[in-house]
């Protein structure tokens, strides 16, 4: 069983989700809050797997709740996903630097929502389509500083390109494919270069591939 905090100031936005949650046989809803000093005081005494987080709210807003969230290592198995009316480059970025694991927009399909709560719970992350790319380059041509290779010392040569192919977006069966190994050898690597990165999931070793310079905005 998959547990889930909804975090909203609309009361009926909540309601809708429990709802559509709550209908699946593998999700329960253990919290709901409308503000963030609410909803990080709900989700440290009900250590949901997933939380639904919206970014505008009161009384702390859902980049702030998130950032405390991720920094609460007694948290370090809950998952954030964005849930947002606003598909808006600054706030993507700040959600993920602040240790978001996805974003979606309200609009959103109903199929779409209930999968990215899996997806999230997994450990992997999931971007609204069309947002990643645009994403990971606006925040690699935003660097001021030259790349910070240092954190790459800790790879081998294998888990570097490894790194550098879950960077461009592939998936484990693609990076087996692209490195001719099996599936399970290439999702080892990724589950190892993530613990050596510290990374909480996929989409933080996508930022890492960018930040170090191991994939470059405009490559094709």
């Amino acid at each position: 069983m998959i547990s889930v905090y909804l975090a909203d100031d609309q009361a009926l936005v909540r309601g809708g989700f429990r709802a559509l949650l709550e209908s699946e046989a593998d999700l329960t809803v253990v919290g709901e809050a409308g503000t963030g000093r609410a909803v990080l005081d709900g989700v440290r005494a009900t250590r949901p797997d997933v939380v639904l987080m919206d970014i505008r709210m009161p009384d702390g807003d859902g980049l702030w709740a998130t950032a405390a969230i991720t920094a609460d290592p007694a948290l370090a198995h809950t998952h954030v996903v964005m849930v947002t009316t606003f598909e808006l480059d600054d706030y993507v970025a700040e959600a993920i630097r602040a240790g978001a694991s996805g974003f979606l927009v309200k609009d959103t399909e109903p199929v779409e929502l209930i999968r990215a709560v899996r997806v999230a719970a997994a450990g992997d992350a999931l971007l609204s389509p069309g947002v990643t790319r645009r994403l990971l380059a606006r925040m690699a041509a935003g660097l001021k500083d030259a790349p910070n290779t240092e954190q790459l010392a800790v790879l081998t040569e294998r888990e570097r390109e490894v790194l550098t192919l879950v960077g461009r977006g592939l998936s484990n069966d693609e990076i087996a494919e692209a490195l001719v190994l099996s599936p399970l050898t290439a999702k080892t690597h990724v589950s190892r270069v993530m613990g050596k990165l510290g990374a909480r999931d996929r989409v933080h070793l996508v930022v890492t591939a960018y930040e170090t310079g191991l994939v470059r905005a405009g490559w094709n």
